[in-house]
């Protein structure tokens, strides 16, 4: 029985085994070494998609329930209330642990192999703020491990298993900043052999990024920020902002499709001095559009910081609505957040008794560390490090599968 390397992710998933002596990512979906970490419920056709098939059912309107980001939703009280898909009442751990058994079974049917134990990657800390929300989203994915079939499962903080799949020598700072995480470890490389001096963490990452970009431009267009009257007299309220919050937040849109909450939007249109605002609300969510921004937010987002004129299109809310969405734009949504991480990256160094100035290398690792802004702010803290780029996307795996075997 082989054992498996996984890094079940908030946007992305992989899976690897050693090959020949070097780590390999099993290509989970055709000429591709991730999956993305997406789970569509196909109403019509009483079947659930997993991965890029997933997101294209949703984009094409096929009705069902698309879920992203579960990742996030472990260690919260939404990971073990139950909910009815299909003919089934399930809770998301539960649709964790299928998505983890698509995950085991295309690995098998790829090597050949069957994989009964599994090392998986996990966040340094999945709650940054509460030690006990931590400890119950280690409990919770442990258990879909056990509920997919793996006899046995160990986890490995994400950035450590990161610093044994990269090159290079010295003293490297290894910075992981995933979909909803930002991961760091400080490791020294001497001879082959790494040792790990500290390590620490931050729940905050690339859906958080979207979430504040969603509430600074697309969200505005959909009434967050706009006036409501009472009904009876002049006065006027701001619209609640916890439904707009939850529309922007990847793990929470599939929870917004309520008949009540639509109905309350209704009064709100007819209260609200510009009621064109909530129009568009209104059809967001009878139409369960909320992924649709979503998915336009994150595509700006990347063009914006590839120095492209990003543009959040929302083209299938209202025919030509649109947003610009800058480089200096993005940045300067995202400049706080570029703090945090910095200063968790300085904690992590103090953490091991060390000056930042002995910091040779800062390697980047995630998506997300592709940001400007994070760049910007690694570089403002440890201005004398030289930056690395690595295998973004599959140097967490990697490290699993050294690891595992």
């Amino acid at each position: 029985m082989a054992r498996l390397g996984v890094d079940f992710g908030t946007s992305n998933t992989g899976a690897a085994v050693m090959a020949a002596g070097r780590p390999y990512a099993i290509p989970l979906e055709p000429g591709m070494a991730t999956l993305p970490t997406a789970v569509f419920v196909d109403f019509a056709e009483r079947q659930t998609l997993y991965g890029s098939a997933a997101a294209r059912a949703m984009m094409e309107g096929a009705e069902g329930r698309f879920m992203r980001a579960l990742k996030s939703i472990l260690g919260t009280p939404l990971a073990r209330e139950p909910r009815r898909l299909l003919n089934e009442r399930l809770t998301l751990i539960e649709v964790i642990a299928r998505f983890l058994i698509e995950i085991r079974a295309r690995a098998e049917a790829h090597t050949g192999l069957r994989f009964d134990s599994a090392l998986s990657g996990r966040p340094v800390r999945f709650h940054s703020a509460s030690a006990e929300r931590d400890a119950q989203a280690l409990e919770d994915l442990a258990e879909a491990y056990r509920l997919a079939g793996f006899k046995s499962v160990d986890f490995l903080p994400e950035p450590e298993a990161a610093a044994l799949a990269v090159d290079g020598a010295g003293r490297m700072l290894i910075v992981d900043i995933g979909g909803g995480t930002s991961d760091f470890t400080l490791c020294e490389r001497q001879d082959g052999t790494t040792q790990v001096l500290a390590s620490g963490g931050i729940r905050l990452g690339g859906t958080d990024f979207d979430k504040a970009l969603s509430l600074a431009h697309a969200m505005p267009l959909l009434g967050y920020g706009a006036q409501i009257g009472a009904e009876l007299g002049s006065k006027t309220h701001a619209a609640p902002r916890a439904l707009f919050h939850d529309l922007a937040s990847w793990e929470k849109i599939p929870f917004v499709y309520d008949a009540a909450l639509l109905r309350e939007v209704q009064r709100w249109i007819r209260l609200a001095p510009q009621p064109r605002l909530f129009e568009r609300l209104a059809s967001v969510l009878e139409s369960h559009l909320g992924h649709d921004i979503a998915y336009a937010v994150e595509a700006a987002k990347i063009a914006a910081n590839d120095d492209a004129a990003g543009e959040i299109a929302l083209r299938v809310v209202e025919r030509g609505l649109s947003v610009p969405l800058s480089r200096a734009l993005l940045d300067s949504a995202l400049d706080g957040f570029g703090a945090e991480i910095a200063t968790c990256a300085l904690d992590t160094v103090a953490a091991a008794g060390v000056a930042p100035a002995s910091v040779d290398q800062v390697v980047y690792v995630g998506g997300s560390s592709l940001l400007g802004g994070v760049r910007q702010a690694m570089t403002r803290a440890l201005p004398q490090a030289a930056p690395v780029d690595t295998e973004v996307f599959t140097a967490v795996v990697h490290g699993l599968a050294i690891a595992a075997e």
